[in-house]
């Protein structure tokens, strides 16, 4: 099987099970309410869906144009949102602890949309 193929099963894998966590586990809702973002429980529902959709079409590999861009941004979010603060409060160690599944899928977002962009997904 083609490597692109098990990254967008791991891209999806990822992005679906968080996104149902996101949905039925509702420790996420204090979660969003701390980092201060307006109408955090609108805000937590539409980042879950939004990973469960995109989630769904790159697993199956389906309009990826239009799915790797959304996710892209949700992962510069929770970067800026979640895991920024903790290297200014904690240090580099810490932030490299939690961040480190972020990083990667945003690097592995990033070689899809390379990819989808420049050529055809098989």
């Amino acid at each position: 099987m083609h490597i692109t193929k098990w990254i967008c099963y791991c891209i999806g894998y990822v992005f679906i099970v968080s996104s149902i966590m996101k949905l039925i586990n509702g420790d996420f809702k204090g979660s969003f309410m701390s980092i201060g973002l307006p109408f955090p429980e609108l805000t937590l529902f539409l980042v879950a869906i939004t990973e469960l959709a995109c989630g769904m079409l790159i697993v199956g590999r389906m309009y990826m144009k239009l799915a790797v861009p959304p996710l892209i941004f949700i992962m510069l979010g929770a970067l800026y949102f979640t895991k920024i603060p903790v290297l200014w409060t904690d240090g580099l160690l810490t932030f490299a602890m939690n961040a480190r599944l972020d990083i990667v899928m945003l690097i592995l977002l990033l070689l899809i949309w390379q990819q989808v962009k420049g050529y055809k997904i098989n």
